[in-house]
């Protein structure tokens, strides 16, 4: 008996619902097949984003910040999506069948996007096979099939995030030292999985868009991930598969409903008589913040129901203290993301107006010429390179001089943000360069004699933020969430992508609004060479500070609490 328990995980069944058998599932090898969906997804994903807003303009025929704003939404909703693919998973699901499900949604979305961009009857005809000469704009059908294209795939992308890296991390067992240590090594691979599926669809796919077809390298993309679906259900009988304790979205809806249904009752004068059914062990600590959902713990005869032989408390009106602390947990971490939007609406701006940027400049080397989406090439360098001297270099200093394992999240953050701010300032000094060029040149002058590598500065400065950021947000969203909420946080984390493009989205609108007076060019001009992107830019890096200084006013308030030494019982969790 003995022996056998030391062989199996205890929180984690294989397929058939057994206990897991630590020599015959989970581990490195499952795992890897999990990443091997992970890569595929991110190259469809970024292989679109990242040149889609040219497609739109130069063959659907559609303005820039119209562009811009068609491709910013895509996105926002891909991200925005991952809550309600994390709650499918939770509630009802598993994570194993969301995967497989999602896989294929967006098989279909990119083999769709593949159909609409070959039938020459789902686009525009070219501008100059006209009778005026003038571009026709795609019409309600075409835009409509493109439409279906993007948002199942937008769909199928919301589904995989919210899960994959789940998954990945229940095939390590955390009570385990050495797979605890695999874990870690997991999360490393697991982002440089993201951004290399990045980097070769903002390479190699950006290419074959260019100058072989959009339809051929669409193709692709719902080819490999047909075959990531497949590699990834090969690993079936492998993997370890933990059950779900419920959706945290239920759980607070629960503590919160419980609060305003006892709103009118006094609270006991020691916590003592709140309810609290957690063992002693996984209990969290009461604290004093919140205290109107404290109120959802008052024990009251009528919060019971009798289910067969016994009763039972009824978790819609009363909820145990450790489920509050939870909540509260969570409530802990909203100053934070909601001052971390900015940084994402930022990064919007790096593959729709840097991309149309490119567009107008000299992108050559010689014979070849560089497709204006592969520019995001060198965001991806930067955030490559931003991570290896982070481990290689800065960690081991900080370690050696302070003691300390690096910069904590909030401080990836806060660098994170600051880069922003210098990536948007350098953007806006390029496009005075770059405006002054277009001015000088002669009418109807469609490449600008100024280089293409002049942008390389704002996608470097960004994308060294996103090192920071995006580490340090998943850091921080899930070591200050409770224990069952990791999902919920991570969900949490990603909708503030989500958010960032759609405010993206709104700022583009209300510039072009404010600033288009009578001849409609404004800011934001349908054609960039006649508009005033440098203001844009300049607007984008004002918002951003002050985004800063209400971040740090946060990150003070968010600091973990120093508590007595009788009363710190929790730990982190307390924070």
């Amino acid at each position: 008996m003995d022996r056998k328990a030391s062989w199996s995980v205890a929180d984690a069944v294989d397929y058939k619902g057994l206990p897991a058998d630590r020599s015959k599932t989970g581990g490195w090898a499952p795992a890897a097949l999990i990443l091997v969906i992970e890569i595929c997804e991110r190259l469809s994903t970024m292989g679109i984003a990242v040149n889609l807003v040219t497609y739109l303009g130069g063959t659907m025929h559609i303005p820039s910040a119209e562009s811009a704003n068609i491709v910013t939404d895509f996105m926002g909703t891909s991200f925005l999506l991952c809550l309600f693919g994390g709650f499918l998973a939770d509630s009802f699901l598993g994570r194993y069948l969301t995967i497989a499900i999602f896989a294929m949604i967006q098989a279909l979305g990119t083999g769709l996007l593949s159909i609409s961009t070959k039938l020459p009857q789902l686009r525009p005809p070219p501008c100059n096979s006209t009778v005026t000469g003038q571009c026709q704009r795609a019409n309600g059908f075409q835009m409509g099939a493109l439409y279906l294209s993007l948002y199942l795939i937008a769909v199928g992308t919301g589904g995989l995030k919210s899960s994959v890296s789940g998954f990945g991390t229940d095939q390590f067992d955390e009570k385990d030292e050495k797979e605890r240590s695999q874990m870690a090594y997991f999360f490393n691979r697991f982002f440089f999985f993201i951004s290399t599926g990045t980097l070769f669809a903002c390479t190699v796919l950006v290419y074959i868009q260019d100058e072989v077809g959009r339809s051929w390298a669409y193709g692709i993309c719902c080819i490999s991930m047909v075959l990531a679906l497949l590699v990834f259900l090969s690993g079936t009988r492998r993997y370890r598969y933990k059950k779900s304790s419920g959706s945290p979205i239920v759980h607070i809806l629960q503590v919160i409903v419980a609060a305003i249904r006892k709103r009118k009752l006094m609270l006991p004068s020691s916590v003592v008589f709140l309810y609290d059914d957690c063992p002693e062990a996984s209990r969290i600590q009461h604290t004093d913040q919140f205290r109107f959902l404290d109120k959802a713990a008052i024990v009251a005869e009528e919060d019971h129901e009798v289910k067969g032989e016994t009763k039972q408390p009824n978790p819609w009106k009363m909820c145990s203290v450790t489920r509050i602390e939870e909540v509260k947990m969570m409530i802990r971490l909203l100053p934070i993301w909601a001052t971390t939007f900015m940084f994402w609406t930022i990064y919007a701006q790096m593959i729709t107006f840097s991309v149309e940027q490119a567009t107008t400049m000299e992108r050559s080397i010689g014979s070849f010429q560089i497709p204006a989406g592969s520019l995001t090439a060198f965001f991806v360098a930067a955030i490559l390179i931003t991570c290896a001297v982070y481990d290689r270099v800065i960690m081991p200093l900080m370690k050696k001089w302070k003691g300390k394992q690096g910069f904590t999240s909030l401080q990836r953050i806060g660098i994170g943000l600051s880069f922003s701010i210098m990536g948007m300032a350098a953007a806006a000094l390029t496009e005075v360069k770059r405006l002054s060029v277009a001015r000088e040149a002669a009418s109807g002058t469609t490449t600008l004699p100024i280089s293409v590598f002049t942008l390389i500065p704002q996608f470097l400065f960004v994308g060294a933020g996103e090192a920071f950021i995006y580490t340090g947000q998943l850091d921080f969203f899930i070591t200050r969430s409770p224990k069952g909420m990791k999902t919920m946080s991570t969900g949490l984390f990603l909708t503030t992508l989500s958010l960032g493009f759609f405010l993206s989205s709104f700022l583009v609108s209300f510039v072009k609004g404010v600033t288009g007076g009578k001849g409609g060019q404004g800011w934001l001009a349908d054609n960039i060479n006649y508009g005033r992107l440098d203001c844009f830019y300049g607007l984008l890096a004002g918002l951003s500070t002050m985004n800063l200084g209400a971040f740090l006013v946060c990150a003070g308030w968010s600091k973990p609490r120093v508590e007595s030494p009788e009363k710190d019982s929790c730990g982190e969790d307390k924070c």
